[in-house]
């Protein structure tokens, strides 16, 4: 099994941004977490701060799932959700906080009534939800 884990802007910055929203872990701590936890997966990392990259990357992507993670432009981006549409590949939709708990430009998501799930206010777990509903619906 092929699973790409995509992260938008800023998720870069996770350990040192807020943590009381998005939790002390780094994005590369949390990408090794994963390798070493679900050890019989191929995984695909990518972040960018670019939604151009971020677009590109989805146009090449030759995977069984994608998690996904966008980030600011969850709540911005038509573009993203287009290109994520274009390529048929069941993605989740995971924030680390409660975006429901935030500001209310947060509670719009351009990507949540097409993604097989959304998990958001797990922090970090909630990219392990969803590789977890991956492996026993699959």
């Amino acid at each position: 099994m092929n699973i790409a884990i995509i992260n938008g802007p800023n998720l870069n910055m996770l350990g040192k941004r807020e943590p009381e929203h998005y939790g002390s872990s780094t994005l590369d701590e949390i990408n090794n977490q994963i390798k070493s936890t679900f050890t019989d997966i191929d995984f695909n990392f990518f972040q960018s701060n670019s939604e151009s990259d971020l677009i590109n990357f989805i146009h090449d992507l030759k995977v069984d799932y994608i998690v996904f993670n966008p980030a600011a432009f969850t709540h911005t981006s038509v573009a993203l959700r287009d290109a994520i549409k274009s390529i048929n590949v069941p993605f989740y939709e995971v924030h680390l906080s409660n975006v429901h708990r935030r500001e209310p430009f947060r509670h719009q998501s351009f990507f949540s009534d097409s993604a097989v799930a959304v998990i958001c206010g797990l922090g970090k777990q909630g990219y392990f939800s969803a590789i977890q509903h991956i492996i026993e619906n699959s």
